[in-house]
């Protein structure tokens, strides 16, 4: 897009959760690719984290945005999840559907999907009090930072869970690659990586308003997790678009690394 790219005061000052869950995860149909793109995020995170699959105690979402769809699946296998994005609003509006506030987003469309997924749909109540359960903190966080959740100090968790995020906080190939180590100094030695990189887009839409993307490719996300420290267990790559964006060519990489136990 032209210009600089969208930094951490644009989006304090102009991202708007509702419009933007309205536009990516309404599935009310008037933006069906958006439908099922978010389908595709879901079978993603139920193939990685069903029984037989990760598991642990202790999960960190870092990026969260005002959305809960991509704890759904790991919500049945750790005990303790934190969720965690840079805008206060969207902090605003994790803790408004975790404390059940009648202005809340409604989720059930997208956790009755997901409870489809795992062979039951008539538990989505239960789902969605479970995840409530696991939740134990919203953090604010900046991946830019050594810590991403400093002042916070959580100790080295389990799993690191980033979907759609760090793509749009690094403006640079040297940035992504930066925030990447970051968000390793969290894990355990052993632990998880859990990503999900929209690859050749520059930009998205929020409402009538434009923000920033660092355009990948699939070759960049791969080395860029291979140099944090980590080897990767799983690579799927889908070619898959907005309705919402310009963009040709889009896709999106799914990646599940392990990170290195030594140096």
């Amino acid at each position: 897009m032209e210009g600089s790219f969208t930094g951490g005061d644009e989006y304090q000052k102009h991202f708007v959760p509702r419009d933007y869950l309205a536009t990516y995860y309404s599935v009310d149909g008037s933006h069906l690719p958006e439908v099922e793109m978010l389908k595709f995020y879901l079978e993603c995170l139920h193939k990685t984290f069903s029984p037989g699959g990760l598991q642990g105690d202790t999960l960190i979402d870092i990026g969260s945005g005002p959305t809960v769809y991509q704890v759904l699946a790991a919500c049945e296998s750790f005990q303790d999840i934190t969720l965690s994005d840079f805008t206060d609003r969207n902090r605003e509006e994790l803790e408004k559907w975790l404390k059940k506030d009648p202005g809340a987003y409604d989720w059930t469309p997208v956790v009755k999907f997901a409870c489809e997924l795992e062979g039951n749909s008539g538990r989505w109540q239960e789902k969605e009090e479970k995840l409530r359960a696991v939740v134990k903190r919203v953090l604010k966080c900046d991946a830019h930072l050594g810590n991403p959740l400093a002042p916070a100090v959580l100790p080295p968790a389990d799993c690191v869970l980033t979907l759609l995020a760090m793509e749009c906080a690094c403006c640079s190939l040297d940035a992504y690659r930066a925030a990447l180590c970051n968000l390793a100094s969290l894990l355990k030695p052993g632990g998880r990586l859990v990503t999900m990189v929209t690859l050749r887009l520059s930009s998205y839409m929020v409402g009538k308003r434009e923000f920033s993307c660092l355009s990948l490719e699939k070759e960049d996300v791969e080395q860029a997790v291979l140099d944090a420290g980590f080897d990767i267990e799983q690579l799927l790559y889908s070619l898959r678009s907005y309705s919402v964006t310009s963009a040709a060519n889009t896709g999106v990489c799914f990646i599940v690394a392990c990170k290195k136990v030594g140096p």
